[in-house]
């Protein structure tokens, strides 16, 4: 299943993405274990990608819940740049070679490769960044750690 927004009668916060000519596409599919969102977001050039899991197959309900209440703020919380997307001209498509593009588009209901990079590029981020963490909360330990011998041996010290 494959949602490509905007599209005709989609809600008013959308209509601010349309304006400035961000597209979206969300495409659900089966992994094998669970059934997974994965949201594609080409804003000036650059494509981001989140994903979701959905765990069992949502049905319509859950979906459009997912893109009302939990869309906008997983894209706030995402701290990822996004992969620069080489730039096309946008030339006039013969209406039947579109029809095809479309066709062929619904049969491929995968994700694109470059929305894997843009999720490998979201996870590697939070990698770092929690190994950063990580590390600072080991020099902190470390550290009360060493005051803490040091108050013990001033204090041993000081008795005689």
């Amino acid at each position: 299943m494959s949602v490509t927004f905007p599209s005709s009668g989609c809600p008013s916060f959308f209509n601010i993405f349309y304006e400035e000519g961000i597209v979206m596409k969300l495409t659900i599919y089966y992994d094998g274990q669970f059934w997974v969102g994965v949201v594609e977001v080409v804003d000036n050039g650059k494509l981001r990608a989140f994903r979701h899991l959905f765990g069992k197959e949502p049905r319509d309900s859950e979906v459009l819940e997912f893109v009302h209440n939990q869309l906008l703020n997983m894209m706030a919380q995402a701290e990822q740049e996004g992969v620069r997307l080489q730039g096309r001209r946008q030339k006039k498509i013969n209406p039947k070679r579109l029809q095809r593009q479309v066709s062929k588009e619904l049969k491929n209901a995968g994700v694109t490769s470059k929305a894997q990079e843009a999720i490998k590029l979201e996870l590697e981020a939070r990698k770092q960044k929690k190994k950063q963490i990580m590390k600072e909360q080991r020099e902190h330990v470390k550290e009360q750690r060493y005051m803490l011998k040091k108050q013990k041996a001033k204090k041993k010290h000081r008795g005689k």
